[in-house]
C-alpha cells in the first residue's frame, strides 16, 4: 500500500501545483494507477496550437517501476510511436534509467520538452526521425498537419 499514498501525494502535489501546460484527471476516481493528462503544445514549438491526450498507466510497483505514457492523440513525432499504442521513447523511463524519487511531475515536464526537441537518435518512429534531421521544413509542416487534424480538439 506505499505505493498508493506515493500517488496520492504525488496526484495532490500535481494538482495543487501542476507541470507547465497539464491538466491531470483520473478517469475512474477508484482507480489511482490509471491518469489522463491534458498537455498542451509548448509554444514556439510545430505542436504549439495542440492539446495531447497522454495516457500515464502507475504500476503497481510503483515507484520502483517506471510509469507507462502514452499517447492518446496522434502526434508525427521522431520520439512518439505511430501505432495504437502511442508509445513513446524517453530514456527516463527505461526500466535500468528509473530511479524511485523521480516523480510523475518530473516525467510531464520532460515528455513537453521532448515535444519542445524532439530527439531524433532516440527514435521509435525512425522515418520521421531522418525527415528531422534532413528535411525538418517537411517535417514541420507535417507536424503542423497532424495537430490541425488531430490535436485541435481534444
Amino acid at each position: 500500500m506505499a505505493a498508493n499514498k506515493r500517488i496520492m501525494k504525488e496526484l495532490g502535489d500535481i494538482n495543487s501545483q501542476p507541470p507547465a501546460g497539464c491538466t491531470i484527471n483520473l478517469p475512474n476516481e477508484s482507480d489511482i494507477n490509471n491518469w489522463e493528462v491534458t498537455m498542451q503544445g509548448p509554444p514556439e514549438s510545430v505542436y504549439a496550437d495542440g492539446h495531447f491526450k497522454i495516457h500515464v498507466s502507475l504500476p503497481k510497483d510503483y515507484p520502483f517501476k517506471p510509469p507507462g505514457i502514452s499517447f492518446k492523440t496522434k502526434i508525427y513525432h521522431p520520439n512518439v510511436s505511430n501505432d495504437d499504442r502511442g508509445a513513446m521513447c524517453l530514456g527516463m523511463l527505461r526500466p535500468d534509467e528509473w530511479k524511485p524519487p523521480n516523480k510523475i511531475k518530473d516525467v510531464l515536464a520532460l515528455v513537453r520538452t521532448v515535444l519542445a526537441a524532439p530527439q531524433p537518435d532516440d527514435a521509435v518512429e525512425t522515418g520521421i526521425a531522418e525527415q528531422f534531421k534532413n528535411d525538418k521544413a517537411a517535417f514541420e509542416n507535417n507536424a503542423r498537419d497532424w495537430v490541425e487534424r488531430y490535436a485541435k480538439g481534444a
